[in-house]
This record gives C-alpha cells, sequence and structure tokens, in this order.
C-alpha cells in the first residue's frame, strides 16, 4: 500500500495544552486520517481510483482539479470532518451549520410528513443551500479562503438554496406504514444494501448520495441507468411494459437536448429522468424538468425522439386545448369536480403507456374493443357518472371532460333538444344513440359497410381523431391530438345547408354509412304515387340539406332515429309545433318549417300533393 499523501495529513492550530496532550492528540488525529485513507483506497479501488473524493468536486484543496477550491490549503477532509472541536450535527463534522429555514417539498399526493431537514442532510446544506462560507469550519479560527473569490457555493445545479420545494423529499420517516399508504412505493425492508436510511429510519441526502465516492457520477451509491437507483424505492405499476422503461429511441439532435440532467443516450437509460428530475425541478409538484407539463411530453414527442410529431397535431385548425392548459393537472383531482382543463397527462399516464397501434374497425361483437394501451391506466368517470381509478373503455376518458365537467362550451350545433354531456347522450337509455356505451339495438340498418355490423360497438375515435387517421398509415399520429376538419373529426362533415353533396362533403358519415345506400334511399324511402323515391336523396341532394340539420350523431333521449334537429335551419311551424314522430322503420311524420316549407304532420312517404308542388329550396 502507497503511504497517505502528504495533503491528506490535517493540521491544527497550535494549543496551550502541554506537550504531552498535544502528542497525544497528533497521534489520534494521524490515525484517523490514516483511517479516512484507508478508506478512499477501499472505495477507489472498485473501478479505478480516479473516482474517489480525491479526484471529485468534494476535494476542495488546493490541489484539486475541480473548478472551486482552496488558495492555499492542502487538506482534503478538512472541509467537513474533524477529530477535536467538531460540532454535534453528526460526528466529527467540521463545516459551519446553516441557520437556514427551509421550505420543503409538498405535493396533493405524498403520504411523508416532510419537515425541515435534519441528520446527514442537514450537513450537506451547509454548503448546498448557498448561506455558509465553503472555509468555515470549526477547527480552525479563520475560513480556508478559496480562490477566484469564492465564498459560498455558487448558483449552479449542485446550490438547491433553502426553497426544497423542487427537490427530492428528505428527512422524513420511510417506514412500512408509508410504502402501505403510499401504494407506490417499495417496502423499505427490502431496500438494497447502497440505498440506506439513517439510524432513526429517515430518507436523507445520504440514502442516494455518498459523498465520500463518485463511481458512478452525481456521488450516488449506485449506477441510475434504467433509473434503478429510483425504482429501489418507487414500484409504479405497469411500469416495466411501458414504452418509456423499454424504448430504445434516442435523440436525433433536432431542437434542444430532451436529457439536459443526464449523460445518458436512449429513453430507457433515461427512464424516469425522461420528465423528472431530483433537484431543481421545473415543476416542483411532481418534480418535473419542466414547469410547463406538457414541455415534458413535447421533448420527446416533438419530433426530436418519438416517431410521430405529437406538437404539430395541436397547431391544427381543430386540436385538444393543450397549448391554452398550462400546468393545471394535478394526480389525485376529482373529474367531478375540477376544472375543465387538458393536459397530456389527463389522457396519457407516461408510467404504463405503451405505444398503440392506429385505431381501426375490426369485426366487432357485442363485446367491448380493446382498451388502447395508449391510454390505460387512466382515472375516467363511467357511464352512471361515478369516479373510476382506472378507464375500462375509451369514452370513460372523454366523459372526464365532456360529460358532467364544468364549463363546457356550447354545443357545436344548435339543437332542438340541448344536451352537452356526452354520458347522457349516448345512454343506452335513450330512444336513439350512436353504439358507443353499448351495442344498438336497431336490428336493420342497410347502409353499413363492412366489416360494421348491428352489433357493433364504436369508439370516440372512430368520429375524432387525426384527419389522416383512416390511412392507417404507421406514421401517422393517431387519437384526437388534432384535425383540419372541425370539431376534431377524422373525415370532413359539413355542418350547413346549401352546399352540393359530395362523397368529400360528408365524408364522416360515408365512413360508416354506404353512400349509394343512403341515396339510394335504403334506409329511409319516401315514394310519391309515381314510384320516385324522395327520402335521403330528395332531401341531402335536390334540397342541400346537411346530415346534421336532422341527425344528431351522439344520441337523443326522446327521438328515434336520432332526429334532433338543427335550429338554425329548423323553426316551429306555423302551429308553434317542432315535431317529428316515428311511425315505424323508415317512416315518420313531421310538424316544422324548414327552409321556408311548413310542415304540419307531414308524413313519409311523402304526400304526392306536396311533391308536385315542387318543394325545392328557394
Amino acid at each position: 500500500m502507497n503511504p497517505p499523501p502528504a495533503n491528506l495529513i490535517l493540521r491544527f492550530r497550535p494549543s496551550s495544552a502541554p506537550r504531552a496532550a498535544r502528542t497525544v492528540s497528533t497521534l489520534i488525529s494521524i490515525a484517523l486520517q490514516l483511517c479516512l485513507y484507508g478508506l478512499l483506497l477501499f472505495a477507489s479501488a472498485e473501478p479505478a481510483p480516479a473516482e474517489s473524493i480525491v479526484s471529485s468536486k468534494h476535494n476542495l484543496s488546493v490541489n484539486s482539479t475541480a473548478n472551486i477550491r482552496a488558495q492555499t490549503n492542502t487538506e482534503i477532509c478538512i472541509f467537513c470532518h474533524t477529530p477535536h472541536h467538531s460540532s454535534k450535527d453528526a460526528p466529527l463534522w467540521n463545516h459551519a451549520s446553516s441557520g437556514a429555514t427551509y421550505t420543503p417539498y409538498t405535493s396533493s399526493t405524498t403520504k411523508a410528513k416532510i419537515g425541515q431537514p435534519t441528520g446527514a442532510s442537514k450537513v450537506c446544506l451547509s454548503c448546498h443551500d448557498g448561506t455558509v462560507a465553503l472555509g468555515s469550519v470549526h477547527s480552525l479560527r479563520s475560513p480556508i479562503l478559496m480562490r477566484n473569490g469564492v465564498v459560498t457555493l455558487p448558483k449552479g445545479k449542485t446550490m438547491l438554496g433553502t426553497d426544497l420545494s423542487g427537490d427530492h423529499p428528505i428527512s422524513f420517516l420511510f417506514d412500512s406504514a408509508l410504502g402501505g399508504a403510499d401504494g407506490q412505493l417499495q417496502n423499505p425492508l427490502t431496500l438494497t444494501h447502497k440505498v440506506k436510511l439513517d439510524h432513526s429510519g429517515q430518507m436523507q441526502c445520504t440514502s442516494c448520495h455518498d459523498p465520500h465516492n463518485n463511481q458512478f457520477g452525481q456521488f450516488l451509491v449506485q449506477d441510475n441507468t434504467g433509473s434503478a437507483l429510483c425504482l429501489a424505492c418507487h414500484q409504479i405499476k405497469p411500469w416495466a411494459t411501458s414504452a418509456h422503461a423499454i424504448s430504445t429511441k434516442t435523440w436525433n439532435g433536432v431542437g434542444a437536448n430532451p436529457w439536459p440532467n443526464t449523460s445518458y443516450k436512449t429513453v430507457a437509460a433515461n427512464a424516469c429522468e425522461n420528465c423528472h428530475t431530483p433537484h431543481i425541478a421545473g415543476g416542483k409538484t411532481r418534480l418535473l424538468t419542466f414547469a410547463n407539463d406538457e414541455n415534458n411530453c413535447y421533448s420527446c414527442h416533438g419530433g426530436s425522439v418519438a416517431a410521430k410529431n405529437i406538437v404539430a397535431e395541436f397547431n391544427k385548425p381543430s386540436a385538444h386545448p393543450i397549448l391554452l392548459s398550462r400546468s393545471t393537472h394535478d394526480a389525485a383531482e376529482n373529474p367531478l369536480t375540477m376544472a375543465r382543463h387538458v393536459t397530456c397527462v389527463d389522457c396519457h399516464d407516461p408510467h404504463g403507456s405503451s405505444a398503440a397501434t392506429p385505431l381501426q374497425p375490426q369485426v366487432f361483437a357485442a363485446a367491448a374493443r380493446s382498451l388502447s394501451p395508449a391510454i390505460a391506466g387512466v382515472p375516467g368517470v363511467n357511464a352512471g357518472g361515478g369516479f373510476v381509478k382506472q378507464i375500462a373503455s375509451e369514452d370513460e376518458l372523454c366523459y372526464k371532460c365532456h360529460a358532467d365537467s364544468v364549463s363546457k362550451k356550447q354545443a357545436v350545433v344548435p339543437r332542438q333538444f340541448s344536451q352537452t354531456n356526452t354520458r347522457r347522450q349516448f345512454s343506452s337509455g335513450n330512444a336513439s344513440f350512436h353504439p358507443i356505451q353499448s351495442v344498438g339495438r336497431n336490428p336493420k340498418v342497410p347502409s353499413l359497410v363492412l366489416p360494421w355490423r348491428e352489433n357493433s360497438r364504436m369508439l370516440c375515435t372512430d368520429c375524432h381523431n387525426n384527419d389522416q387517421a383512416s390511412s392507417l398509415s404507421k406514421s401517422v399520429v393517431s387519437g384526437p391530438h388534432g384535425s383540419v376538419y372541425s370539431p376534431l373529426l377524422e373525415r370532413q362533415e359539413l355542418l350547413t345547408d346549401f352546399t352540393p353533396e359530395s362523397p368529400s362533403s360528408y365524408a364522416l358519415c360515408y365512413g360508416c354509412h354506404s353512400r349509394s345506400s343512403i341515396l339510394g334511399d335504403q334506409s329511409f324511402r319516401a315514394s310519391n304515387s309515381q314510384g320516385q323515391d324522395r327520402g335521403h336523396r330528395f332531401h341531402v341532394v335536390d334540397q342541400q340539406t346537411a346530415c346534421t340539420t336532422c341527425h344528431d350523431p351522439h344520441g337523443v333521449a326522446t327521438a328515434s332515429h336520432l332526429i334532433n334537429f338543427n335550429k338554425v335551419y329548423v323553426t316551429p311551424s306555423s302551429t308553434g309545433q317542432m315535431l317529428y314522430t316515428s311511425t315505424g322503420n323508415g317512416s315518420g311524420t313531421c310538424t316544422l318549417t324548414c327552409h321556408g316549407f311548413t310542415h304540419n304532420a307531414s308524413a313519409y312517404p311523402i304526400p304526392a300533393p306536396f311533391l308536385r308542388a315542387g318543394a325545392k329550396r328557394k
């Protein structure tokens, strides 16, 4: 073994004690230093000596290679330790204490009782809060002077300050009761030998950091590739199978570095640190890297790491208003009472989401289609209006904002029966509905395009989706992020009358309902005495009436055949009524005024006298 370096020997001020006492003190000092040196050799023996404290930033002596170092002092350990004149903050502790009062971490979901720093964390902060001179030690009469006029730790990633609300919580009791109450923490009895609690069972800075060993960088107690250190305490299911845990995607160099706080190069290697940072977090409550929730997603999903550019979708004419809802999501919020907002994590669970294939209508039986893995695990609202911790179907996610939520916008189409609660619109107890909550009741729908059948069940995203989703291209972003067609429709659907009918005008309806069948009046046949069909074709082609002028695509509580008139074009009749009455499959009567013509219990099939009168648009 090589002898200890000369600069390792601590030097003490002269004492007035007798020479024999001073000799004993010196011998004790040398013995202590030899022990410390042995520890350094042990720490450095694992991979290489360069990773010990001697070559780390914690070596503040004049011989250090660090930017911050003493002007003349050659001792290493003296900045923290002394065999004599130590403080009570920690065994053999030499550095002056901070008298600061700290702002601790807090959040709506934490179950830990977090107070002022104690124990090892308190002594770490005597340098890292930036309030005490680095050279202020108990064993010397005057502080050790540092180079370049440095007194306290300069501003930077390691100067935490006194506001610890954006730092991983410290100095709290981590026991089995906390692990059970939280539900997302490991039992502390299972902690590895690398991650340790202090003698009182508290989580401290030294649970994650070893100030004497920089083998893994940032003085971590173990390699954190794949967030192995984080996962020693945190258990979030089903993290292990999520995209953020297994993706090998790398940054393509476009835009800002998505991982500014690590040296890891893949999504899987960064793991938790794709979104979170343990110190000086921008989004303090969840220790998010960036203050705005969505920016933590945009850093990878804006064309720089993920294969699909989500950010571009939100800039389309019709989009979920992510750009207007910043940092409003709270993991503890109740969808039934929360203020209406939308952020990425309202719909996606970053700890469990995985890649989704483009949604497409397969042959769906009475059972619901499987839930997309991209939205699995998030809370929602069920068909009965109750809160569910994890959604079982896509519509339960949409109901968070589009059902009982406050501050909803007015309906896009002003209806005879106004209802903006989609949960109620799709109710299987309604007179008519599109089959979102359950399969439809109509046993005969001749216009359906295969593979759609009468016993199929729809998803909200069959209509509300990316305008390119129908291409089924793997490069297309699937889901209701943005569309060129309002209101966030997968295909064009004109909502105004007096526009010539074409395959593109009502492409959304024609995606499931055959255009030839609709215009062939197979669903709505109205023949006059000459055998001329005047059903859908008469209204849509001849009268240039939009599908939505008569039909409400979600559902209607009291009217059959999704009849819920657009009040812009349909008004009460001369008798003051606006009424549709079904008289059977494909037939009914109307009492209303439409396009300037009054109908008083006008029957379908259309009577010949009305047709001979030439009921055309004026």
